[in-house]
């Protein structure tokens, strides 16, 4: 027997996992979790071409956030940081006493100094030349 695909299921799955460009880690893995749970059962037609499209999803995602090839500039690993922390622009703001600078810092016009790469390697507790341009 050969299974059919049926557009009126796939749009009922369409409806239930809501599948959308991926833009944070935390979707990322939202969307791990289900395509685990499909991979491990025999699927539908349906639910295979769900599949693909959440994989296609995530190779998508994966390649832009991770960008092995791409050199990382100060600032993108600042904005990595501040992603993966939890963290927020204001708890910059404390610490480097300026909404201006960070505001500059993170949109690439300022040029973060030794000084306050340190200041940033402590908040992180990371090694401060990550923040400098050798």
């Amino acid at each position: 027997m050969t299974l059919t695909f049926n557009p009126e299921k796939y749009k009922e799955l369409l409806t239930a996992y809501l599948p959308k460009l991926i833009k944070t880690e935390a979707e990322n893995e939202e969307v791990l979790a289900i395509v685990e749970d499909l991979m491990h059962r025999e699927r539908t037609p349906e639910e295979n071409e769900l599949y693909q499209l959440l994989i296609t999803l995530i190779e998508k995602f994966e390649h832009e956030y991770y960008q092995p090839e791409q050199p990382h500039t100060p600032q993108s690993i600042l904005l990595f940081l501040l992603e993966q922390s939890d963290k927020t622009k204001a708890d910059l703001q404390a610490i480097l006493d300026s909404e201006n600078l960070v505001d500059n810092i993170l949109n690439g016009n300022q040029k973060i100094t030794p000084e306050l790469a340190q200041k940033l390697g402590d908040f992180f507790h990371v090694e401060a030349s990550l923040f400098v341009i050798v």
